[in-house]
């Protein structure tokens, strides 16, 4: 008897073809699409295209003479993702809805509905694979990058954990994005030329602060910003003792109003993010300016001038041990060990070396190079080689 798959079917070219490779390797495949929001209370966009790629997925089930459902999923959406990110957001953190739709959605409230409808496994489009080995005698589900580099999706995905690799399936990791279409193509389906979903994961075109603006409304505030050659910095180098008090090298930099000066308004420090550029019109520098520090209690945001600026550029970053996620957790640091892992605290940064000291408090982790836009709430994930082994919450 033939395995039973229920394929995440969002209505674009990537999860088409997954279901493709599937029905092709022997799979039963039923499709299912997940719709994620509906909220009268907040208008998001007259162009939210969520009906239009459910019909789109339709088309492609029908094309492929595979059952297909719709199943709404926009109050457990709501209640998880966000809620979440308008209070992050309200405290001044920068979350990350993709990589916690995927934990909290996708492989945990969809995986659900799929195995009540007698799935062994679901998959999805993304662009990451999955290996299984033995070792010690424990099966060990290894989440790897996708093959196509300027794709590779394990980013969203390092916050899975066995269990739901266990029961995951990835069918166009191996893939690259031009190959993904040509299979598309020769299979007449709708969504061959479909440009890939742009804007929240959720809502489709709709923009960030757009959405934002819906539950934390502009309050003008002023744009202070902080010399290179502010006590402060030079204070913290000497506290770091030669780059060997891990707590003085990641704690981020505290600003008071009398810390610089004056030189704009915002509307809202809760609609920027550390490292931000856009949308401060602060002009008449010589260089530009970015966001280094936001303060959503007194409403005040903290900018430097230059990509330079000391407080734009850190040479770690903290996670709590409540926050820290293990992928594989027989690669998991106890207390007192450390150990060199690549990481990157953001979707397409390049792999960053740093080596990882484990406390009972959390995690220590100090890079080769300084860090730019090091920012509270989003995720850091750790590498060996391909395989991503961690991540965590930064503090």
């Amino acid at each position: 008897m033939s395995k039973r798959v229920v394929v995440g079917l969002s209505g674009g070219v990537d999860s088409s073809v997954a279901a493709v490779l599937l029905l092709e390797q022997g799979y039963e495949v039923i499709g299912l699409f997940m719709k994620n929001w509906h909220d009268d209370s907040v208008t998001i966009s007259d162009e939210c295209p969520w009906l239009d790629d459910s019909n789109d997925a339709l088309s492609v089930a029908e094309s492929l003479g595979i059952p297909f459902q719709t199943i709404d999923l926009s109050t457990e959406y709501k209640a998880r993702i966000v809620d979440y990110m308008f209070a992050e957001y309200q405290a001044g953190r920068t979350p990350n809805p993709d990589v916690l739709c995927n934990r909290e959605i996708k492989f945990d409230i969809f995986l659900d509905k799929a195995l009540k409808l007698g799935a062994d496994y679901v998959a999805t489009g993304h662009y990451v694979q999955k290996e299984t080995v033995q070792l010690d005698g424990q099966r060990v589900h290894r989440l790897l990058a996708g093959a196509d580099p300027n794709k590779d999706q394990s980013y969203f995905l390092c916050q899975l954990n066995q269990a739901q690799l266990s029961r995951a399936l990835f069918p166009i990791g191996h893939l690259q994005k031009a190959e993904v279409r040509k299979i598309a193509q020769a299979r007449g389906l709708v969504t061959a030329g479909k440009k890939d979903s742009q804007g929240l994961c959720f809502v489709g075109k709709v923009k960030l602060p757009t959405f934002l603006q819906q539950q934390l409304k502009p309050k003008e505030g002023p744009i202070i910003e902080i010399p290179a050659d502010a006590p402060m910095y030079r204070d913290r180098v000497l506290a770091g003792g030669g780059g060997t008090d891990l707590q003085a090298l990641t704690t981020p930099y505290t600003y008071d109003l009398a810390d610089g000066e004056v030189v704009g308004t915002h509307q809202g420090a809760h609609f920027f993010t550390i490292g931000q550029r856009r949308g401060l019109q602060v002009g008449g520098k010589p260089e530009p300016v970015f966001v280094i520090d936001t303060d959503t209690t007194e409403n005040v945001i903290y900018v430097g001038m230059g990509e330079q600026h000391p407080g734009l550029n850190r040479p770690g970053l903290f996670i709590p041990t409540a926050d820290v996620h293990w992928v594989r957790p027989d690669q998991a640091l106890l207390p007192g060990q450390s150990r060199r892992f690549d990481l990157r605290i953001r979707y397409r940064q390049p792999l960053q070396g740093a080596t990882l000291h484990a406390t009972t408090e959390g995690l220590y982790v100090i890079f080769d190079e300084l860090q730019k836009g090091i920012t509270p709430g989003q995720f850091a994930a750790w590498y060996d080689g391909p395989e991503l082994i961690g991540s965590g919450v930064i503090a």
